[in-house]
């Protein structure tokens, strides 16, 4: 008879095998359920950034102000935004502080140094800051750009909100309506009252809820667009009660997302005429994937965050009142959707917002939407980078629109109103 070795453990040890199986077993099951939790946990700190208001941050050093042949300087390390052609503002002393910086003066990259022209300091001690922030705003108030405003409020849902009302001339009936991005204000809009003011057209420059100019909301978050649209929509009302007849929407970032909805979705559809969008968010689930990715958030995680925004179970986590509907603020879904004039700039450089949505929304729309591709610029900074292009442009295609009768006129829902 042939002998078999058996392979089987002895019952002394067999007991602490199994144990050691189960141990890691449960080893495997907390370190899933310790990723889970942590993947979770990250999910929902980007989905909550990303609707929450926050401060800005002083991230830039301000290694030294020197007064040169010309007037005062100011150095600061060389960085994609400090070396780009063109006029910007940088805030310093918590804000308190600010200043139009002007031309590259030197650059020097074996340093890692560039110095530019001050041009102007409009509030703090300069020579005494030693951190900032970069920004595209040019100009502290209307007066700064040389125009005379009006202070108005403006009811919303929210409460007043106040904004600047700069008169136009013979075309005053036309009404530019200015929506600025996220985190930033209505002095976003500062840039574009040459333009307005050559067209002879009326501007209001308007806050909105959350911005901190205008009232909180409730729930003191973001809603992308899908909130804010009411409060312009009230400025639309403002507008209209106040003699105009045209409505033109400009908005920057999350201010153009915010026109869209507008655009979408106002009882006063027949009185908007065009729309001029500067890097704007025509699709948040490209923007937010995007985003996670810059942070290097894995993509799963992105989406998961994603999910948290819009569904009820996430607002417990993200603070909304209401969820958002990502699907709804998707104009590449729905590009046939959008009939008003639409003028986009966006730069292939801009590393916040990617230009990829807009370039697809003027391919998928071309009867409504032209696209004005621009380069080295970053985030709605096109005309900080070049004033004149970003000018004419805007001039050019408006000047188009307003003599054109517009599609759908005398058409708001199915009635003249």
């Amino acid at each position: 008879m042939r002998e078999y070795t058996s392979t089987a453990a002895p019952a002394d040890r067999k007991a602490p095998m199994l144990r050691w199986a189960v141990l890691g077993a449960g080893v495997g099951v907390a370190a899933g359920s310790l990723l889970a939790a942590s993947a979770s946990a990250l999910a929902g700190y980007f989905a909550r950034q990303v609707v929450t208001p926050g401060r800005k941050t002083e991230d830039l050093a301000i290694l030294a102000v020197v007064r040169g042949a010309e007037g005062l300087e100011v150095i600061l390390p060389a960085t994609a935004e400090t070396t780009a052609p063109g006029t910007y503002s940088l805030y310093f002393q918590a804000g308190r502080g600010h200043a139009r910086i002007g031309e590259v003066l030197s650059f020097i990259p074996a340093e890692g140094t560039v110095t530019r022209r001050v041009e102007h300091v409009y509030a703090g001690e300069l020579a005494t800051a030693v951190r900032g922030w970069w920004s595209g705003v040019v100009y502290e108030t209307p007066e700064d750009a040389g125009v005379t405003a009006e202070r108005v409020d403006i009811p919303t849902p929210v409460g007043e909100a106040p904004a600047w009302l700069v008169g136009g001339t013979d075309r005053a009936d036309t009404w530019a309506i200015m929506v600025h991005g996220r985190g930033a204000s209505r002095t976003e809009g500062l840039r574009a009252l040459s333009t307005t003011g050559g067209l002879g057209i009326t501007s209001l420059l308007i806050s909105y809820r959350n911005d901190g100019v205008a009232p909180f909301a409730a729930d003191q978050r973001y809603g992308l667009g899908s909130t804010e649209w009411e409060d312009v929509e009230a400025a639309i009302e403002f507008a209209l009660a106040h003699g105009a007849r045209d409505i033109i929407l400009m908005g920057w970032s999350m201010g153009g997302a915010i026109c869209l909805q507008v655009a979408d979705r106002s009882r006063h559809k027949r009185h908007i005429q065009a729309l001029v969008l500067d890097g704007p968010v025509v699709n948040w689930i490209d923007v937010l994937l995007h985003q996670a990715k810059l942070n290097r958030i894995p993509e799963a995680v992105g989406r998961m965050g994603q999910w948290m925004l819009s569904n009820r179970a996430g607002r417990a986590i993200t603070g909304l009142a209401t969820p958002l509907d990502l699907r709804a603020l998707n104009w590449i879904a729905k590009a046939d959707q959008l009939r008003v004039p639409t003028l986009i700039l966006h730069s292939e450089d801009d590393d916040f917002v990617p230009v990829g949505p807009s370039a697809q929304l003027a391919e998928l729309n071309p009867e409504m939407v032209t696209f004005e591709r621009f380069t080295v610029a970053g985030h709605t900074l096109e005309w900080n980078v070049d004033p004149r292009r970003w000018d004419d442009t805007v001039t050019r295609w408006l000047a188009r629109m307003m003599r054109a009768p517009r599609p759908g006129a005398g058409r708001d829902g199915g009635s003249v109103g």
